[in-house]
């Protein structure tokens, strides 16, 4: 358990909070309350402990800065274990710039330093946007351990899934972003060029599985097979030796799979219908979609442990209204339930700033966001109080109306330590470096 954490504070985290963007944020124009000393110091350090593993990430950054001792919590094993077992869930999202569905690019900062022969080198660092939705707050992170030639394609308890863009077989690194830690899989054993990539951390197991895309010449690719990788603290692991065809004549788009329970799940177009992949039987089956010849822009995410299915629905030659819908597949993994209906009032507006140009959708416990391609203009849903509202634009990105502002998002539980990145360290598999790659 040891090894997994880190051994100092990487110096490069910084979280960025621009006042205005919390619903929570209050000035403060009331006269604090003098606390006594006297009791404050009497309580147990256990309690100041456990108050502490509360607090969410923000704050517990902040309050690391009060003493030496509340420094070195996030290098004691003790605190760390205590902060697994009681620190809440929190349902975050984390957002990336890009420009098309096949190619996340990033945004970054570009940091010019001169070079020999007075010219510049350029380090570009990779840039990501938290987003609170119960605070309705943004907060900025870098990944500047991340070499550069990668891009995020999923995540999942607390780490973020890096793929390797370059075609050929794919390397991958898992990041908790919240520490800076990076950790590095062994590289898939099929040549690939933008596959779907599923991921599943657990608190004693990881599961990673890559499909489609796969490479039958350097000029074509066809939808042929899935590789997964498992590791869990039994000592048992597969290394991509585990594959299985995909069901033929897939369409599935390149992206991230959504995961819900054991299975991971993503839309096949043209027609539409969701495929399941149970990690487990390593094995795919079709699902049919609900109304699949009215549906426009349909994506799959989780919410509250459920698969859910978000479209707009035209039926053009009836004598419905065009609506944005939520679906939840049912148990028997077959049917399909509408739990939810966009108001009409809003979808006019949202069709308006749509605009046909489509959107995504992200899931994570009772929130679901629908980001509008081509601008920065969201929406959130709250399944549990059945409330829309609009999402602020980020403050850290440039709003100039073009698709470089357009947001990629994932389902992100922000947690300072994730120590089942140890079972890597188990491996004795000789990996690729990256360090001549780190800048």
């Amino acid at each position: 358990m040891e090894g997994a954490f880190s051994n100092s504070m990487p110096s490069h985290f910084s979280y960025t909070f621009t006042p205005g963007t919390s619903s929570a944020y209050v000035t403060d124009t009331v006269t604090n309350t003098w606390m006594d000393t006297r009791i404050w110091s009497k309580l147990p350090q256990s309690l100041i402990d456990r108050v502490i593993a509360f607090l969410p990430p923000p704050a517990f950054f902040r309050a690391r800065c009060v003493c030496k001792r509340w420094y070195s919590l996030l290098f004691s094993n003790n605190f760390l274990e205590l902060y697994i077992q009681v620190s809440p869930r929190r349902h975050w999202f984390l957002f990336f710039k890009h420009k098309s569905l096949k190619s996340y690019i990033c945004g970054n900062n570009s940091s010019s330093t001169p070079g020999s022969g007075g010219q510049t080198s350029t380090t570009n660092i990779f840039e990501g946007y938290l987003f609170d939705p119960y605070d309705i707050a943004w907060y900025r992170i870098s990944f500047p351990l991340v070499p550069s030639g990668f891009s995020p394609a999923a995540a999942s308890g607390g780490l973020i899934c890096w793929v390797s863009d370059e075609a050929g077989a794919k390397s991958i690194i898992l990041c908790n972003p919240l520490i800076g830690s990076l950790s590095q899989l062994p590289p898939t054993l099929r040549p690939r060029l933008f596959p779907s990539t599923g991921l599943k951390v657990g608190p004693s197991s990881i599961d990673v599985a890559v499909a489609g895309d796969d490479l039958i010449s350097p000029y074509a690719v066809k939808n042929l097979s899935t590789e997964s990788f498992h590791i869990d603290a039994g000592g048992f692991y597969s290394l991509w030796g585990t594959t299985s065809s995909l069901p033929r004549l897939c369409s599935l788009e390149s992206g991230q799979m959504v995961c819900v329970d054991d299975r991971f799940y993503c839309m096949n177009y043209n027609p539409f219908s969701v495929l399941a992949y149970e990690i487990a039987a390593n094995s795919w089956c079709k699902i049919q979609a609900p109304m699949r010849r009215f549906l426009r822009s349909p994506s799959l995410v989780e919410s509250m442990e459920k698969l859910v299915l978000v479209a707009a629905v035209e039926k053009s030659k009836l004598n419905v209204p065009k609506s944005l819908r939520l679906w939840s597949l049912q148990a028997c993994g077959t049917t399909w339930v509408e739990i939810e209906r966009m108001p009409q009032q809003l979808y006019q507006q949202f069709e308006e700033l749509e605009a046909g140009h489509g959107f995504d959708c992200v899931g994570h416990g009772e929130f679901i966001a629908i980001i509008i391609r081509g601008s920065d203009k969201a929406l959130l849903f709250d399944i549990l109080r059945k409330a829309w509202q609009w999402i602020p634009p980020c403050p850290y990105i440039n709003h100039g109306g073009g698709g470089d502002d357009e947001l990629h998002g994932f389902a992100y539980e922000p947690t300072v330590t994730t120590p089942v990145t140890g079972l890597l360290d188990q491996l004795t598999i000789p990996f690729q470096s990256f360090s001549g790659l780190i800048g």
